[in-house]
Protein backbone atom coordinates (compact mmCIF):
# COMPACT_ATOMS: atom_id res chain seq x y z
CA UNK A 1 0.00 0.00 0.00
CA UNK A 2 1.64 3.42 -1.17
CA UNK A 3 1.82 6.31 1.99
CA UNK A 4 -0.69 9.34 1.04
CA UNK A 5 1.74 11.73 -0.31
CA UNK A 6 -0.11 14.69 2.30
CA UNK A 7 1.15 12.84 5.13
CA UNK A 8 4.62 14.82 5.77
CA UNK A 9 2.90 17.87 4.47
CA UNK A 10 0.06 17.26 7.33
CA UNK A 11 3.24 15.88 9.45
CA UNK A 12 4.86 19.48 8.86
CA UNK A 13 1.89 21.60 9.68
CA UNK A 14 1.63 19.67 12.81
CA UNK A 15 5.15 20.52 13.61
CA UNK A 16 4.92 24.31 12.62
CA UNK A 17 1.28 24.29 14.68
CA UNK A 18 3.71 22.67 17.70
CA UNK A 19 6.38 24.89 17.63
CA UNK A 20 4.00 28.32 17.90
CA UNK A 21 1.66 26.86 19.94
CA UNK A 22 4.17 25.14 22.63
CA UNK A 23 5.57 28.40 24.07
CA UNK A 24 2.56 29.43 24.41
CA UNK A 25 0.91 26.50 26.31
CA UNK A 26 4.43 26.18 28.88
CA UNK A 27 3.97 30.03 29.46
CA UNK A 28 0.61 29.36 30.31
CA UNK A 29 1.60 26.48 32.68
CA UNK A 30 3.97 28.69 34.54
CA UNK A 31 2.11 31.60 34.95
CA UNK A 32 -0.60 29.00 36.42
CA UNK A 33 1.40 27.12 38.79
CA UNK A 34 4.45 30.55 39.64
CA UNK A 35 2.21 33.62 39.74
CA UNK A 36 0.15 34.45 42.73
CA UNK A 37 -3.08 35.47 41.83
CA UNK A 38 -3.64 38.60 43.97
CA UNK A 39 -4.20 41.29 42.03
CA UNK A 40 -4.64 44.69 43.95
CA UNK A 41 -4.26 48.46 43.40
CA UNK A 42 -0.77 48.34 43.79
CA UNK A 43 -0.46 45.73 41.56
CA UNK A 44 -2.14 46.90 38.33
CA UNK A 45 -1.11 50.35 39.01
CA UNK A 46 0.71 51.59 35.65
CA UNK A 47 4.49 51.62 36.07
CA UNK A 48 6.45 53.63 34.59
CA UNK A 49 10.69 54.75 35.97
CA UNK A 50 9.22 54.81 38.72
CA UNK A 51 7.23 58.35 38.66
CA UNK A 52 3.98 59.09 38.65
CA UNK A 53 2.25 60.25 35.49
CA UNK A 54 1.94 64.07 35.34
CA UNK A 55 -0.84 65.30 32.84
CA UNK A 56 -1.99 64.11 29.79
CA UNK A 57 -0.27 61.38 27.85
CA UNK A 58 -1.34 62.66 24.22
CA UNK A 59 0.28 65.19 22.56
CA UNK A 60 -0.10 66.70 19.34
CA UNK A 61 2.48 66.73 17.02
CA UNK A 62 2.61 68.36 13.33
CA UNK A 63 1.19 66.34 10.76
CA UNK A 64 4.50 67.92 8.63
CA UNK A 65 6.48 65.92 10.58
CA UNK A 66 4.40 62.51 8.91
CA UNK A 67 4.36 64.05 5.63
CA UNK A 68 8.51 64.08 5.47
CA UNK A 69 8.89 60.72 6.82
CA UNK A 70 6.13 59.38 4.11
CA UNK A 71 8.30 61.58 1.25
CA UNK A 72 11.32 60.11 2.33
CA UNK A 73 10.02 56.47 2.36
CA UNK A 74 8.66 57.36 -1.35
CA UNK A 75 11.99 58.34 -2.33
CA UNK A 76 13.93 55.83 -0.17
CA UNK A 77 11.75 52.74 -2.22
CA UNK A 78 12.55 54.73 -5.00
CA UNK A 79 16.38 54.06 -4.79
CA UNK A 80 15.83 50.40 -4.17
CA UNK A 81 13.85 49.77 -7.52
CA UNK A 82 16.42 51.80 -9.29
CA UNK A 83 19.11 49.79 -7.93
CA UNK A 84 18.86 46.31 -9.54
CA UNK A 85 17.82 48.49 -12.97
CA UNK A 86 20.89 50.38 -13.04
CA UNK A 87 22.96 46.93 -12.24
CA UNK A 88 21.17 45.09 -15.33
CA UNK A 89 20.81 48.03 -17.50
CA UNK A 90 22.81 46.61 -20.74
CA UNK A 91 21.11 43.50 -20.24
CA UNK A 92 17.23 44.85 -20.99
CA UNK A 93 15.12 45.63 -23.39
CA UNK A 94 13.44 49.14 -24.46
CA UNK A 95 10.21 47.50 -22.36
CA UNK A 96 11.91 48.10 -19.10
CA UNK A 97 13.98 50.96 -20.15
CA UNK A 98 9.90 52.54 -20.70
CA UNK A 99 8.72 50.88 -17.74
CA UNK A 100 11.56 52.66 -15.81
CA UNK A 101 11.09 56.01 -16.95
CA UNK A 102 7.29 55.78 -16.38
CA UNK A 103 8.02 55.08 -12.90
CA UNK A 104 10.80 57.78 -12.72
CA UNK A 105 8.86 60.33 -14.13
CA UNK A 106 5.85 59.34 -11.50
CA UNK A 107 8.03 59.44 -8.82
CA UNK A 108 9.32 63.41 -10.31
CA UNK A 109 5.36 64.48 -10.48
CA UNK A 110 4.97 64.00 -7.27
CA UNK A 111 7.99 65.37 -5.88
CA UNK A 112 6.67 68.58 -7.95
CA UNK A 113 3.02 68.24 -6.27
CA UNK A 114 4.81 68.31 -2.58
CA UNK A 115 7.19 71.05 -3.51
CA UNK A 116 3.90 73.14 -4.84
CA UNK A 117 1.94 72.21 -1.79
CA UNK A 118 4.57 73.58 0.44
CA UNK A 119 5.42 69.71 1.95
CA UNK A 120 8.95 70.29 1.65
CA UNK A 121 9.16 73.85 3.32
CA UNK A 122 10.12 73.27 7.24
CA UNK A 123 8.60 76.44 8.70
Amino acid sequence: MAPNPYFSLALLFAAALGFGLAPLGLAWLWGKAFSPAKPNAVKNAIYECGLESAGDAWMQFRSAYYLYAIIFLIFDVEAVFLLPFAVAFTGLGAGACGAMAVFVLLLVEGLAWAWAKGVLTWA
